[in-house]
């Protein structure tokens, strides 16, 4: 393959503060990115060279939009995997990860079952229709998580089931058919950012460690605080995920490390996510850039840490909507090992995710407790944030 610069230009289905940080990334390498949302003036319109106004599964969208670039990704679930198909081979313009892959793990039923089927650990499930089908597994399962085939992020369309009574109104809550997961008992939940390329290369972020309050994802330390064998072993889980997955690109591998040491996956996202922002600082590449490298088949970057690194959710604290001002950056920017990203979003809602900060660790000490201490500063200048007043 021969590179020039200028490069080619790059489609992105979702221009929510993913696509924002893939158009910054793509920027340096010389990469043009157009992204289509149907939100005016989406989060990542002012960074991007365009934007097409559509809905993510809007047909005439997506080939207009695939008329216009060299190449097409997403970072969002809802894009369409038969209209990104269609559109693609109309406009001979490859799609990245493949359609297919998205199809399977656009529906977590699906995509839960691929993976058993596949030899890759997952908790214990099964699949609900009924209440009555949904009473018994939580009478074998002792309680489950219920988690709505299609849709849901930040804990939405998840609902924890512990007696058979709560079976029915649950079910309602997810929207009917659904898959139901033994609880886990887990030490920690841990996510690899993992990465295919050309000629199936691929490479693996360091494990990472994600904190959840309220399902939705505070903060994330990397590497992980976990033992060695827990590392490896969710080195080679991700391993097995990226063999059985087709396309190029990120893929978030979120994963259950349990009481008893084994790794199981939770869930895939087949596009960069939020437990890998922290690499913008940690590694020598992002995980954006290398989305973009990937999509595009040029050669990767390194995934090897280059500091100890903490990020934190700069998320809404309100009690309504109200315009997005984020007050007490200047703590944040006096910070010599820390950096603010700030997402574009106009308005602050309780729990919306409006930025992040990342601390890194220039001594680059290995040891847990130096892990300790970077998270809980990040906290501390995450908590100085605030969108009230």
């Amino acid at each position: 393959m021969s590179i020039t610069l200028p490069g080619p230009t790059l489609g992105v289905v979702g221009g929510g503060q993913l696509g924002r940080m893939l158009a910054e990334a793509a920027s340096p390498l010389g990469v043009d990115v157009v992204v289509l949302d149907p939100t005016p003036e989406c989060p990542a319109s002012g960074v991007a060279r365009d934007q097409i106004v559509a809905d993510f599964d809007d047909s005439d969208g997506i080939r207009e939009l695939a008329a216009r670039v060299d190449a097409l990704t997403f970072e969002i679930e809802l894009a369409d995997p038969d209209v990104l198909a269609a559109a693609g081979a109309e406009h001979d313009v490859p799609v990245q990860p493949d359609p297919e892959t998205l199809e399977t793990i656009q529906d977590k039923l699906v995509q839960t079952e691929a993976l058993a089927d596949a030899g890759i650990p997952v908790p214990e499930f099964a699949a609900v229709a009924t209440a009555e089908g949904l009473e018994r597994v939580v009478e074998e399962f002792d309680g489950v998580m219920l988690k709505a085939r299609r849709g849901g992020y930040d804990g939405r369309g998840n609902v924890p089931v512990r007696e058979p009574e709560e079976a029915a109104d649950a079910l309602a809550a997810v929207g009917g058919d659904a898959m139901a997961e033994r609880f886990v008992d887990f030490e920690r939940e841990i996510a690899v950012m993992g990465l295919k390329g050309a000629d199936g290369v691929t490479r693996t972020y360091p494990v990472t460690e994600t904190v959840h309050r309220e399902e939705i994802l505070r903060e994330s330390v990397a590497p992980a605080r976990a033992d060695d064998d827990v590392i490896a072993r969710a080195e080679a889980v991700a391993e097995d995920v990226l063999e059985f997955l087709d396309g190029r690109g990120v893929y978030g591998i979120e994963l259950f490390e349990t009481r008893a040491g084994d790794v199981l996956v939770n869930e895939i996202a087949p596009r960069p996510h939020n437990s890998g922002h922290w690499t913008i600082e940690g590694t020598r590449t992002s995980q954006f850039e290398n989305h973009v490298r990937a999509v595009l088949g040029w050669p990767l970057g390194p995934t090897d840490l280059v500091a100890p690194a903490v990020a934190a959710n700069v998320l809404g604290d309100t009690e309504g909507s109200r315009p997005a001002t984020l007050r007490g950056v200047e703590a944040v920017l006096d910070a010599p090992d820390a950096d603010l990203h700030w997402y574009g979003k106009d308005e602050a809602r309780p729990l919306r995710k409006m930025g992040h900060l990342t601390l890194t660790d220039g001594t680059a000490d290995p040891e847990s407790t130096a892990r300790d201490a970077l998270l809980s500063r990040a906290r501390e200048l995450r908590d100085g944030l605030t969108f009230r007043g």
